[in-house]
């Protein structure tokens, strides 16, 4: 089968029986708008005569997508999340529709195997589609310079949000679209969306509740279990919570895929033998969560946990609070801050915590340096390697061989442009606008060396995200949280843990608060871990949860 026809199957009459007997038929006339762009949950159309055209907004104008015939349906992975629709579903010709909302929706693909295959493919190659499609209607004009621009993009390329990229000081369109908007080049990042909304420097919550990626929380409602975060472990918890029927919220202040999001190539994970990028790998896992029913809101930051309260109340920074049975902390850990005075100057202007596609463009025909031993910085060598002329990798050890996996060691000593520099620390960085200059000094021999850099990877040890959680659970000496085995007697005297068991595996010094993955005291810092970590602490959820 093409790929045209992937995208736009024809289902059969038995298929569209069985969509139709959860849905509601109804007649349509020539004109009328099913959804629109920048609706949310949006119904689901399946054809049974007549047309419905799928258009995009350019504008004050329309441009055609496609045309759904007798047979044919509507919607892309948006139908299964809380995301705005991206284009206009119109009726062209009268005729009958079945229309079916998001609720039995989801039920259909969780429970029809056959449907679920060729509904999911269709929505997710019409979402990749769309990507390129669209990229044109939102504009972000920013600076390389510029570290909220860098924020931005990462941002809008992690979330799947199509846009194109203009920048002040090479772009020389640019000014125009600046008069037009009447936007002075000291107020840039703006992001210019459809229909002509402005966006100067917008934090990243308020961007993603104008784009739909937050979604409305119901604050009345008491959720079975809160995943706060959405790496490798939070979606795995989200994965197989919602699979068994259980009422999950996963709250993400960025985007899904967490550290393991912004590894370029992972080619140690179970299952993909050549390799595949963390932002594919989390894509999926967040379509799989939310096919099963988890509700996913991106831009949420919870600030802290009321631990004194049944249920638990989560408070998140734009001050609402949630209430919640169980928890499970999946916020993972950050890569450390170099210790440099003149560190933040140049954070998103040439120092950057990531190594995607999105960061590579910059390395092209240029030298770069990545800091750290670890298998984030071996992944991300190789693949700056493609782009730069030359990458240094540094590290304060006398070698790899103990940090990092023994195929990416093979890589880098196969790899003619990649320089291991053991002993090795960055003493100083360099520039005006953005970074120019990187020094170095070899440990030993106190020898330093001045390279023209303007790209530095900084992929160092982790510290956890657990500050939000300070004065409620029992943590370790790093600040990362300590579960079950680990909590000693006296941790949980201290913690006046209530029950006449011991913690479960995975579980903190709280009942029914678990954590999982990287922000989890002695875990194993690796996406396979992660993974299992997430979707076995689900059964130890279900068994707290009998408890209560």
């Amino acid at each position: 089968m093409d790929r045209a026809a992937q995208m736009f199957p024809e289902l059969t009459p038995a298929q569209i029986e069985r969509i139709a007997s959860i849905g509601e038929r109804r007649e349509v006339r020539v004109g009328e708008i099913l959804f629109d762009v920048g609706d949310q949950n949006t119904r689901f159309f399946v054809v049974l005569s007549g047309a419905v055209e799928i258009l995009r907004s350019t504008g004050d104008s329309e441009a055609p997508v496609t045309v759904h015939h007798p047979g044919q349906f509507t919607g892309e992975i948006n139908m299964l999340s809380a995301r705005r629709s991206l284009v206009r579903a119109r009726v062209s010709a009268d005729g009958t529709v079945v229309a079916v909302d998001r609720d039995a929706l989801r039920t259909l693909v969780q429970r029809d195997p056959e449907l679920s295959e060729l509904l999911m493919r269709a929505f997710i190659l019409r979402r990749l589609a769309l990507m390129g499609e669209l990229a044109r209607d939102t504009v972000l004009i920013g600076s390389r310079h510029s570290g909220a621009t860098q924020t931005i993009r990462e941002f809008l390329s992690r979330n799947g949000q199509p846009f194109v990229y203009q920048d002040v000081e090479t772009d020389p369109s640019v000014q125009a679209l600046l008069d037009r908007f009447q936007i002075g080049v000291d107020e840039v990042p703006v992001l210019i969306c459809q229909g002509g909304h402005v966006l100067k420097n917008p934090s990243i919550e308020t961007l993603s509740s104008v784009i739909g990626l937050t979604g409305d929380l119901k604050t009345e409602d008491v959720h079975d279990v809160i995943i706060v975060g959405a790496g490798p472990a939070g979606l795995a918890a989200a994965v197989y919570g919602a699979s068994e029927g259980m009422e999950v919220l996963v709250l993400e202040s960025t985007a899904p895929g967490g550290q393991a999001g912004t590894s370029s190539r992972i080619e140690n994970y179970l299952g993909f033998p050549t390799g595949i990028s963390g932002q594919a790998l989390s894509g999926r896992a967040l379509t799989q969560a939310e096919k099963f029913g988890a509700e996913v809101s991106i831009g949420r930051t919870v600030v802290r946990l009321d631990c004194d309260s049944r249920p638990y109340r989560l408070h998140l920074s734009d001050g609402q609070v949630l209430r919640t049975r169980a928890i499970v902390i999946a916020t993972g850990a950050k890569y450390r801050k170099l210790d440099l005075a003149s560190l933040p100057r140049f954070e998103g202007a040439g120092v950057y915590y990531s190594a995607t596609y999105l960061e590579s463009q910059g390395c092209s025909g240029e030298e770069a340096a990545i800091v750290g031993g670890a298998n984030s910085a071996g992944q991300a060598a190789v693949f700056l390697s493609g782009f730069a002329t030359r990458v240094h990798v540094l590290v304060r050890g006398p070698g790899i061989a103990e940090s990092m996996s023994r195929y990416l060691i093979q890589r880098i000593e196969n790899t003619p442009n990649v320089v291991l520099r053991t002993r090795t620390q960055i003493e100083e960085l360099e520039g005006e606008s953005g970074l120019e200059k990187v020094r170095w000094r070899h440990v030993d021999s106190g020898e330093t060396e001045t390279h023209n850099i303007r790209n530095l990877f900084v992929m160092t040890g982790a510290d956890p995200n657990t500050s939000w959680l300070h004065g409620c659970l029992v943590l370790d000496e790093k600040r990362f949280v300590k579960t079950g085995a680990d909590l000693l007697p006296e941790d949980l005297a201290s913690a006046h843990w209530p029950l006449p068991r011991r913690p479960y595996l995975m579980e903190t010094s709280i009942p029914a608060v678990f954590c999982v993955g990287d922000a989890r005291s002695t875990s194993v810092k690796r996406v396979a871990s992660a993974v299992g970590e997430g979707s076995i602490c689900i059964q130890l959820v279900h068994r707290a949860l009998a408890e209560l």
